[in-house]
């Protein structure tokens, strides 16, 4: 046990890891990107919510770990205030992602 957390240097990463693993088992499993419907999936399959999946991976592309592809396959940056904005509700909702009709991928 961490007695003193002053002494603690680890990172703590910005995202949740175990979903962020998860995410890339399965890219790796499938081979391509992964789309809404992926993460959809994950979701049911795993009993996990979806606006959490979301928020590891638009975290996971604004700390630089994954990037986004739009519908037509451009790179597209995802900021900090666009995923701020999202959040209307409380939790993203389909509706708040339904826009995101491209692709991710790792990039380490």
């Amino acid at each position: 046990m961490i007695d003193n957390l002053k002494d603690f240097d680890e990172e703590i990463p910005k995202w949740d890891i175990a979903l962020a693993a998860l995410a890339r088992e399965d890219f790796e499993k499938c081979g391509r990107n992964l789309t809404l419907a992926d993460f959809k999936r994950q979701a049911a399959q795993h009993a996990i919510r979806f606006d959490d999946i979301m928020v590891t991976l638009f975290e996971l592309c604004i700390q630089g770990e994954w990037q986004y592809q739009d519908a037509e396959g451009r790179d597209r940056a995802i900021t900090r205030d666009e995923v701020d904005n999202l959040y209307v509700g409380g939790r993203l909702a389909d509706k708040d992602v339904a826009d995101y009709t491209g692709s991710w991928y790792p990039l380490k």
